[in-house]
């Protein structure tokens, strides 16, 4: 089984590879293409769900899914996206939540959003108990109703120094490593090396310590939302969707079932 140890020694040595997955099938995937980490992450409920927005996610849902990914993982380490709602409200609450995933689903650890005093207090509580925790700057989604939109952060120096600041802060507070979405190439080489824990970039250039995309989009499978730092190495909604036409067709046209596919 993949611990810690073996996450943060690969800082400076090799690059971490970490997919999202939501389901047993598409974790089975993960670790027979050998990636580092499989991040359960709240896009689930856009990308799988149909949701709007992946606010709408629940704990009881998301660890639904964290179990399904738990068992096609086998020794991946699996991290679980606390969904909007379910920490920096309590401490308590948010260990409480936190608990769900791991001892529950089986996650190794879970993945908090921001760095603001309310977050910083709920990592230390958590770190408290023996639950790791993953860090989650620069762009944050689940802020987004609250700004303006999905926009680089850190391009103005205020900004910039703001994310240094938040790392610094989420690796003193304990995380093991930090995702560090959508920023300048420049500011997420900065961060990274100004840190001694991971940062895994998801838009944040080619000189951090590892990258993270979704599962959907790297298999072509999601047709809604398709950002910059996305690159599709396959078309599989194109093949559902031409599998689907054809089924429709056959059955239609008395094709199917034939001879071969009844007793």
């Amino acid at each position: 089984m993949s611990v810690v140890s073996d996450i943060q020694g690969k800082k400076g040595k090799e690059p971490i590879v970490m997919l999202t997955a939501y389901s047993a099938p598409t974790a089975v995937v993960c670790r027979i293409a050998e990636v580092d980490i499989i991040l359960v992450g709240d896009s689930l409920a856009m990308t799988f769900l149909g949701m709007d927005s992946t606010l709408e996610i629940g704990v009881e849902e998301m660890s639904l899914f964290v179990s399904a990914v738990r068992r096609g993982a086998g020794d991946l380490f699996v991290v679980a996206d606390m969904p909007f709602g379910s920490y920096g409200i309590s401490d308590e609450k948010s260990v409480e939540n936190a608990l769900v995933f791991v001892k529950k689903a089986g996650a190794n650890a879970v993945k908090l959003e921001g760095a603001e005093d309310k977050i910083i207090s709920a990592v230390k509580a958590m770190r408290a108990v023996g639950i790791e925790v993953m860090g989650h700057i620069g762009l944050t989604p689940q802020s987004l109703v609250n700004r303006s939109g999905f926009k680089v952060q850190g391009r103005l120096d205020e900004g910039r120094k703001r994310i240094l600041e938040d790392g610094r802060k989420l690796q003193d507070a304990g995380c093991f490593s930090i995702v560090l979405e959508c920023v300048p190439e420049p500011l997420g080489k900065e961060l990274a090396d100004s840190l001694s824990i991971p940062v895994i970039g998801i838009g944040a250039g080619r000189y951090v310590d590892g990258q993270v995309l979704v599962f959907d989009d790297v298999v072509g499978g999601f047709e809604k939302f398709k950002p910059k730092f996305v690159k599709a190495y396959g078309s599989v909604w194109e093949e559902y969707l031409s599998s689907a036409r054809k089924y429709a067709a056959d059955v239609r046209s008395g094709k199917f079932p034939s001879e071969g596919n009844v007793y």
